[in-house]
């Protein structure tokens, strides 16, 4: 990295900067309570409270949202006159699947071949240390020039929408002039990227009924339905031939039109294995960035080990629909449950309930925030040029915020490179990418501040 004295300080600050992100990670701060007791969510909401404070926040305060988490919240007054950025992360984090599966304990921040692993050190715990770093380096170099409003939230990962009810009750809260939303990352190790559109997301869980209860298959089989196999052929009703998603009524032709992704390093990134293909068609880009994918997240069904010669009377199954940008996350919504609905075999009794839903994002390129990131990303990326990629996954604070503040400008940018496998096992950060990205915030708001003065 070119010197610079921001980037110089930024990286006299790593080591206190991992101590800190393992602390944070050490709190099993799953925002379901099924999972981890609530007081791993709540532990986690204080160490973040105490750290604004720490460093000079007013105001700091832990909101109770309407979905029964916290979210922490804080003010570091800036200079008179000066624009107010928002920075965005939240500490909740994904279950960690099967802990057995981790080569390291998922909540102990283990360094191995130059990452750092453990579950939300990408997404997004690594994403508030960002923030913490660049606030720290702008104060050990004259101070940060515009007011900073800090938003961690608590559940983002459930897609519940404490944050975003919390925010329309006070939607004087969050207003900025900038947002800033730590949670997305690279298209690539080391090529700076900012994101551009994110897909939305609904979430629904089938239950299928079709018996007073479960029968012997010897005796019944054959003319008693199963429910577990009516569940099987709804969720086969939602994939072509070629493992497209196909919601009856749904659009599924969109194309993106901007950074490619190469589908042989899609392959590498996505871990696939030899000789399995990839599903869908059209570009890559295409499929994971402008296009609908439906998710089986999982199903009730007997185990393998003890299962018993049965016809299974009920089953019931977890499933996501990403909407992209252009869709109505709710229009999906109806559509898929009719979809499931007409779908379900036999007259099975079958109930659709929603238990989640986001909807899709696009951010304005083309405003002087980005200009701003662009210049701050070419100092800390020394000869790359920042780039415009889109997400797969969803953010669905960032519409509220879009809706609240029309004039604000929101850039998306974070930790979660592929490499860093978020969601799966083994989840890494790169400090080397936390460190840039650090440094290209920090740049950031000076360049915003300058923006806003001329």
């Amino acid at each position: 990295m070119t010197a610079n004295p921001i980037a110089e300080t930024v990286a006299s600050l790593m080591p206190r900067a991992r101590t800190e992100l393992a602390e944070l990670v050490s709190f099993r701060s799953v925002a379901d309570p099924a999972v981890f007791p609530r007081s791993e969510c709540e532990a986690a909401a204080g160490w973040v409270a105490d750290a604004l404070r720490a460093e000079g926040f007013q105001d700091v305060a832990l909101l109770d949202t309407p979905d029964g988490t916290q979210s922490v919240y804080g003010l570091l007054a800036g200079p008179e006159g000066a624009p107010t950025v928002l920075l965005y992360a939240h500490y909740d984090v994904q279950p960690p699947l099967d802990e057995g599966a981790w080569v390291t304990p998922p909540f102990e921040l283990t360094e191995r071949d130059g990452r750092w692993y453990g579950r939300g050190a990408a997404d997004c715990k690594g994403g508030f240390l960002m923030h913490l770093l660049a606030l720290r380096a702008l104060k050990a170099n004259g101070g940060v020039p515009v007011n900073v409003k800090v938003i961690v939230e608590g559940s983002e990962e459930q897609g519940t929408g404490g944050l975003e009810r919390y925010a329309e009750a006070h939607p004087e809260l969050l207003a900025a002039d900038a947002v800033v939303v730590g949670d997305t990352g690279n298209f690539k190790l080391g090529l700076p990227t900012v994101t551009a559109t994110l897909r939305g997301m609904t979430m629904v869980r089938i239950s299928v009924d079709t018996l007073e209860g479960n029968l012997h298959s010897g005796q019944f089989g054959g003319a008693a339905p199963d429910a577990l196999a009516a569940l099987i052929k709804v969720l086969d009703s939602l994939r072509a031939e070629d493992g497209s998603t196909t919601v009856d009524g749904l659009a599924s032709d969109a194309v993106w039109d901007g950074l490619a992704y190469d589908e042989a390093d899609f392959r590498k990134d996505a871990k696939v294995l030899d000789g399995v293909g990839l599903i869908g068609e059209g570009t890559v880009a295409d499929r994971i960035w402008a296009r609908p994918a439906v998710t089986v997240l999982g199903i009730d069904c007997p185990p393998v080990v003890g299962a018993t010669p049965s016809i299974q009377a009920s089953a019931r199954a977890t499933i996501s629909l990403r909407v992209p940008p252009g869709q109505d996350a709710a229009e999906a919504t109806e559509l898929l449950i009719s979809h499931i609905e007409k779908h379900t075999p036999w007259g099975a009794r079958v109930a659709v309930r929603q238990v989640g839903q986001g909807q899709p994002f696009r951010a304005d390129t083309s405003s002087p925030a980005y200009t701003a990131m662009a210049d701050a990303m070419r100092v800390a990326y020394p000869g790359q040029e920042m780039q415009a990629a889109g997400m797969g996954g969803s953010i669905p604070l960032c519409n509220t915020l879009a809706e609240l503040y029309p004039s604000a400008e929101i850039l998306l940018i974070g930790l979660s490179e592929p490499e860093a496998q978020i969601h799966a096992v083994n989840e890494s950060v790169s400090p080397e990418e936390l460190e840039r990205l650090s440094v290209s915030e920090a740049l950031f708001l000076v360049n915003y501040a300058r923006s806003k003065q001329a």
